[in-house]
Parts: C-alpha cells; sequence; structure tokens
C-alpha cells in the first residue's frame, strides 16, 4: 500500500429519502444535503443506491413469467424518463457540487443509458477536481433485473483518495464472494456499499466483509415510506400493500476490526459523520490480508476481466 496523504477522513454518511420517480426533486434534495455535510467538514459524502429518483421496492412493472402489461410498460416508461444519463445536466450538477465541497461524493443513481433502451443500476464516485467513475451493478437480484439490465463496462473502478483506494459494491453484490476479492486485490481501505437491506442479517454480513476487507465499510441505506410513492402509478395496488416504512435504513460505519464506529439508524433521515482512522486497514493487516499473506494464488487463482 502506498503511503497515506492523510490519516483521517471526515465522512458524512447521508441516509435520507428520495424523491421517488422524480429526478429533478432528488437531484435538488441532494444538492442540499451536499451543501450541509460539506458545512459538517465533510471530506467523503456518500449517499445509498438509487437516491436518483428512488428505488421502487414492491413494484413489479406488470412482469410475470412470460407475461408483461402495457400498464406496467407506462410506470416502467416514467422510471425510465427519471433515470439519468452519466455526464450529462445531473452529472454537471452534482460535479460542480463536488468541487464546490471539496469533496469526494459517492452517489446511487438509475442510470439510462445514452444510445440504447437499458437502464443500470449504478453508482458514481465523483472527485474534488470534479472528475468521476462510474459502477454498475454486476447483477441485479431477483425482479430487480426486469427493471435494470446486467453490466456491460465499469465492473470494478477504484477512486485514488488521500486515504488510500476506495470502491463501491451495490447492495447484494456484497454478496458476490469474488467481486468482494477483486476490490480486495486492488487494495482498498474504504469499501462504499450502497444499499436497500434493512434486514437484521445484513447487519451481519457488513461486519464480516469489514474483517474480511481489512477496511472500512460504509453502509448507505435509505428511507422509503409507502405515502412517498407518487399518485397516478398504475401499479398502486402493489403499493398499497407495503408497510407504512418500506425501508427503515440502518446505515452505519464499521471498521475494519469489525465494531460499530457509528451504530445503525433506523427510520429516521438524519446525516451521520465520523473520523475514520485511515491508519487501521494497513495496520489490521499485520495477522490477516486476505488477497496478500493469508492468500494462496498458488491454489486459488482469481480472474478478472475488466472492462
Amino acid at each position: 500500500m502506498k503511503d497515506l496523504e492523510k490519516n483521517t477522513c471526515r465522512i458524512a454518511l447521508v441516509q435520507a429519502e428520495p424523491v421517488m420517480f422524480d429526478k429533478a426533486a432528488s437531484l435538488d434534495k441532494a444538492l442540499g444535503l451536499i451543501k450541509e455535510a460539506a458545512a459538517g467538514g465533510a471530506e467523503l459524502i456518500v449517499f445509498p443506491e438509487l437516491f436518483i429518483p428512488g428505488y421502487p421496492v414492491g413494484m413489479n412493472f406488470g412482469f410475470s413469467v412470460g407475461k408483461r402489461t402495457e400498464a406496467g410498460r407506462e410506470d416502467w416508461m416514467k422510471y425510465y424518463d427519471a433515470s439519468v444519463v452519466a455526464g450529462e445536466e445531473e452529472f454537471a450538477a452534482l460535479v460542480q457540487a463536488a468541487r464546490d465541497a471539496k469533496a469526494y461524493i459517492s452517489m446511487g443513481f438509475s442510470e439510462r443509458d445514452a444510445v440504447l433502451g437499458t437502464l443500470y443500476n449504478s453508482n458514481v464516485i465523483f472527485e474534488p477536481d470534479g472528475s468521476y467513475k462510474v459502477h454498475r451493478k454486476l447483477k441485479p437480484t431477483g425482479s430487480e433485473r426486469v427493471v435494470w439490465g446486467d453490466a456491460n463496462k465499469d465492473y470494478f473502478p477504484i477512486t485514488e483518495t488521500p486515504w488510500g483506494p476506495m470502491g463501491s459494491l451495490i447492495c447484494w453484490e456484497s454478496y458476490m464472494p469474488l467481486a468482494r476479492v477483486a476490490l480486495y486485490n486492488k487494495g482498498i481501505t474504504i469499501y462504499i456499499s450502497p444499499n436497500t437491506n434493512d434486514n437484521p442479517e445484513w447487519q451481519a454480513t457488513i461486519q464480516h466483509i469489514a474483517i474480511e476487507g481489512k477496511c472500512y465499510f460504509i453502509n448507505a441505506d435509505m428511507l422509503i415510506r409507502k405515502s412517498s410513492y407518487p399518485a397516478g402509478l398504475n401499479g398502486q395496488d402493489e403499493i398499497d400493500r407495503l408497510p407504512d416504512m418500506v425501508c427503515r435504513g440502518g446505515s452505519c460505519i464499521i471498521d475494519p476490526y469489525g465494531h460499530y464506529v457509528t451504530e445503525p439508524v433506523w427510520d429516521e433521515e438524519t446525516i451521520i459523520y465520523a473520523d475514520l482512522n485511515m491508519t487501521l486497514p494497513a495496520a489490521c493487516k499485520m495477522e490477516h490480508d486476505a488477497a496478500g499473506h493469508y492468500a494462496r494464488p498458488d491454489v486459488l487463482e482469481l480472474i478478472v476481466h475488466e472492462i
């Protein structure tokens, strides 16, 4: 590992509710939260999965095995129109926000291909100089596959920071062991996980990954209320069956020992601040480095086809 430029990282972990199906309003909310986090001294600001334009939990968009409906297609088109093309005006606003904040910003968004008709569940990390890298989710989970496609590029981008390499895996990508190893092999010190996992089992998963990878695990979850879905969707009957609090959050930060730096926060919008001791990821590898001295490359080998 290269020597760190900075031994501490001031992070702001944003647990907030997106404005469902509304690209412009979700962006405006994000920009306001970025300003608030920057005023709190944040050097790294992290948002949840699909913050723009929200995660449509519980909707099936008219799909069943071998069938689909025109009503579902209309709802999907509303979500498609609210999705973001990388590099267009929403990105320009976030690039400027990163520059103004002098911070790294991690943002989950529904990405619309600039040429084709496919959506991707994506995460982007903006740097203070305005540059950025996009990661597309390798394998959408379950019924997510009817909304977003498999990543066809941008598999494991790494952002070099003053605190070491930083990368992300989205939600259940973290249940893909080889994907985790692909990040470990790049020496990540900060593992960002934008997700929608408010189940208690997930907390055990993220503690395990922090210990396994000897990295800080940033668990970025969101709030979603049933009342936040927009009126006029054809899938209203599906939405009506959801609980009032569709996603409860649970955002937190785990250190390389597997301990909570910040405890999970449930059922409220908040910005979670912490000062991370960035000497820990290297120090913790003294007895266990999953991609280094605790590996057996003569026995086990990972081949990654990067695009």
